[in-house]
């Protein structure tokens, strides 16, 4: 290619990222509202929980308090609530679960266990120090009518205005999904555990 050639291509390279950012900011200069939003993570695909601990991570570096509710991952020991026990001035983690439904096998203890995190998690909601709460796996509760879908509904509709919400799980329920500010369905493509790869300590927990 000579020179001429490169000359025009990053001319129209220029002339078009400038038209992209005019364009741009005026989206931009309408989003004025500022809320806190309830965010849904669903989906049959892997990263659901880890894009909500994402989410966790960015707001302790920006010195907001935060509430973690882990509905089913108790019994398992995580990095991420390794990490962030040693955020203890800005971070509780309550992991409240004891493995998923098919491992306990007991719906009554299940139900009770359910029920004392949806306590720690309305707590933790209505309380105003906390910025934002991650209620992980509270979807897989609600599949299993383990609380009161409208009693959940409830509290979340009637959260703090400031608030940020964040709801993980598989198969969110439909009122919930109305509700939400956000939506997010992780899509399943390729998963190493069909090919008989185990959950490893950094990827899977």
């Amino acid at each position: 290619m000579t020179d001429d050639a490169i000359d025009n291509d990053n001319a129209r390279h220029h002339d078009k990222m400038v038209k992209k950012k005019a364009a741009r900011d005026k989206i931009m200069a309408g989003k004025t509202i500022e809320k806190g939003l309830l965010i849904i993570h669903t989906g049959k695909g892997k990263g659901k929980s880890t894009a909500a601990f994402g989410m966790v991570f960015r707001a302790i570096g920006h010195g907001m308090r935060v509430g973690v509710v882990q509905f089913v991952k108790g019994a398992r020991h995580t990095g991420e609530r390794a990490l962030l026990e040693k955020f203890p001035d800005l971070v509780t983690i309550r992991a409240m679960g004891e493995g998923f439904t098919w491992e306990t096998q007991d719906r009554e203890r299940d139900v009770a266990h359910a029920r004392a995190a949806w306590e720690q998690a309305r707590q933790m909601i209505e309380d105003p120090g906390y910025a934002m709460v991650l209620l992980d796996e509270l979807n897989i509760v609600l599949r299993y009518d383990y609380l009161p879908l409208a009693e959940v509904i409830e509290v979340l509709r009637s959260k703090p205005a400031s608030k940020h919400v964040i709801v993980t799980g598989r198969n969110a329920r439909e009122e919930l999904i109305e509700l939400a500010d956000l939506v997010t369905e992780m899509e399943q493509v390729k998963h190493p555990f069909r090919s008989g790869v185990k959950a490893q300590a950094g990827i899977e927990f």
